[in-house]
């Protein structure tokens, strides 16, 4: 039976594949590790956005609860002094 030792023949063409394939896995690793650093840029900004929704809606919240209040007691002062009332009532 033959054996072959892996490292000790390689063919010219052979080294020549290797040596273009590691270099364009080395260039996709960059290129991968960039991408990544971009995503989490991209994913730390959009935290940011919801955050600054999510304080802008709780604001609009508070400021609708004031408005009801002040409905509310805007109300009241029209059933107290009768002013709401029409000349049939």
């Amino acid at each position: 039976m033959k054996r072959l030792a892996m490292g000790s023949m390689m063919t010219p063409k052979y080294s020549e594949w290797r040596s273009k394939r590691i270099n364009e896995l080395e260039r996709k690793i960059e290129w991968l590790e960039e991408e990544k650093m971009h995503l989490r840029l991209y994913a730390d900004v959009q935290k940011l956005e919801a955050e600054k929704l999510r304080k802008g809606k709780n604001k609009v919240e508070e400021d609708l609860d004031g408005l009801k209040t002040d409905y509310k007691k805007l109300h009241l002062s029209f059933r107290i002094t009768g002013l709401g009332k029409t000349s049939k009532q």
